[in-house]
């Protein structure tokens, strides 16, 4: 059987809240069959960019999903943010990949777009190949005077009648979804801060008014730098350094130059050496000298179903923590071994249990064993909390302070989010001398053939504890009034004494029960 597959790529209107991205992310990984590939968040667009792919079935139930999701949890009223939008799912277009057209693509838009409409009551709009109008296929045109402008024309204007659902906006706002060609969303950003340059470069490269074809581009203030934002729809006619190079040029001219580039999302691989030829000059150059490709095109021919299925599924933590990204970080590495400490004495409780020689001790592992889920379940928990609590303290540090008002509520925000963000791994401590005793407990009275594990897990809540307390030293020091955070630091010395008895004891018992 040939396996299809489609490509997703929904922009929602939320970066600020992580908790929230993190609900509409379990809402798509909560379908069989769609793989989250990519996670991208901006916190001035106030905008983050999920990429999914799978089966048509699969990816259009995951698409509604996020989209029912996203519905529930952003407030367009009180939405702000630098990127231009209309809905809580702002854009939501289909992708072919493997083994699948642009019909098929246009297919899923035409249904998913209905049961948006009907069910969520929420008005939405075909772009691109699934355009129901010629002056739809521009996702501009349809996203004319944002959120608020459509809200005020919707009810009243017929050029601005949804394709499906309530010719009025509810406080998601309204979807556009469509089908599409791959396309890049690429930002430029410049050494100024005069924003005014940034919108006449965007001006100057973008199609709509004059330049390369291909191109969709505004000029914004983003982080305190000039930004050129980009959606390169076409990279094979327009290629990306030929956009750089235009930029670059236009830049020169007001005296300024590139500071540095971003993605938004993935690239295509062949858009990245298609880069590299243009700016090696490798003229002779075939896509088959790249080591990858021919790995890939040897691999391919002996790839099955399950294997190109494998091959979609997304990074595991590990890889996420080697990204040269803030997060996930030393708090959440510290969450996760707690966790990895806990699953081990769960499963050294799963191998007591049941055994002649351990009846004595059953209905303690049995205990053992539930409370050591538990614990697992709420470290794993504290592996995606740490990272959302820093992203919350990182954007504080980005809210106005040109008044005393401002200042004042800034200061209270930055405070507040400091002590979240030392709170979580205090917790974690916590966490993880519970599950410190527990490995005691089956260092002592376990399967002895799983003695090592039990250890192994001692050794992993302690590394965790470890990890949690650099954790809540470094947010709670970081306040100019400490005394907020003094009660955190005394609850921390003390779990770190309890830690200390427990090694002492678990040392002997190695030593009285495994030689160790």
């Amino acid at each position: 059987m040939t396996t299809q597959l489609i490509e997703c790529i929904p922009n929602f209107s939320e970066a600020r809240r992580p908790e929230v991205i993190d609900q509409i992310v379990a809402a798509i990984n909560s379908v069989e069959g769609a793989s989250l590939l990519d996670r991208s968040s901006d916190l001035d667009h106030n905008r983050t960019v999920l990429t999914f792919a799978g089966s048509p079935a699969a990816v259009e139930e995951a698409a509604f999903r996020a989209i029912k999701t996203a519905s529930e949890l952003i407030d367009l009223d009180v939405h702000t943010g630098a990127h231009p939008r209309i809905g809580a799912t702002d854009v939501c277009p289909f992708v072919p990949l493997s083994n699948a057209s642009m019909d098929d693509c246009i297919a899923i838009a035409q249904r998913l777009g209905q049961r948006v409409g009907s069910e969520l009551n929420i008005p939405v709009y075909l772009y691109e190949a699934a355009a129901t109008r010629p002056e739809r296929i521009n996702l501009e045109n349809i996203r004319k005077g944002q959120y608020e402008g459509l809200k005020a024309e919707v009810e009243s204007n017929p050029q601005r009648k949804p394709d499906f659902g309530p010719s009025k906006l509810p406080k998601a706002g309204a979807t556009v979804i469509g089908a599409r060609n791959p396309l890049i969303a690429f930002n430029v950003y410049l050494t100024t801060d005069d924003v005014d340059i940034a919108k006449k470069i965007a001006k100057a490269v973008r199609q709509s008014s004059g330049g390369l074809r291909y191109v969709k581009g505004l000029g914004l203030l983003v982080d305190g730098r000039a930004q050129v934002s980009m959606n390169l729809t076409n990279f094979r006619e327009t290629p990306i350094a030929r956009v750089v190079e235009f930029i670059r040029r236009e830049a020169q001219r007001y005296g300024v130059a590139i500071h540095h580039s971003e993605l938004v999302g993935l690239i295509p691989q062949e858009a990245l050496v298609d880069a590299a030829v243009w700016y090696t000059q490798l003229d002779q150059f075939d896509k088959e000298q790249v080591l990858e490709t021919r790995l890939f095109s040897a691999d391919r021919r002996a790839t099955t179903d399950d294997q190109m299925s494998s091959a979609l599924r997304p990074p595991s933590f590990i890889d996420e923590l080697a990204a040269p990204t803030p997060t996930p970080g030393g708090g959440s590495a510290g969450a996760y071994a707690g966790a990895m400490g806990a699953a081990l004495v769960v499963m050294v409780a799963g191998l007591t249990i049941g055994k002649k020689k351990y009846a004595e001790v059953e209905a303690e592992m049995q205990a053992i064993r539930v409370i050591a889920e538990s614990l697992r379940q709420e470290l794993t928990q504290s592996v995606d909390d740490d990272a959302a609590s820093f992203e919350v303290l990182m954007a504080t540090f980005k809210l106005p302070k040109d008044t005393d008002e401002q200042k004042a509520a800034r200061n209270a925000a930055i405070i507040q989010a400091t002590l979240n963000a030392a709170h979580i791994p205090l917790h974690v401590a916590e966490d993880a001398v519970k599950v410190m005793e527990l490995a005691l407990k089956c260092a002592q009275h376990a399967n002895l053939n799983a003695i090592s594990d039990s250890m192994s897990g001692f050794a992993m809540s302690r590394a965790a504890l470890t990890a949690a307390g650099y954790n809540v030293k470094i947010n709670v020091n970081s306040l100019e009034d400490k005394s907020a955070g003094e009660k955190m630091l005394k609850e921390l010395a003390a779990l770190e004494k309890e830690a200390d008895k427990l090694e002492k004891e678990i040392r002997e018992i190695m030593q009285s029960r495994g030689g160790i």
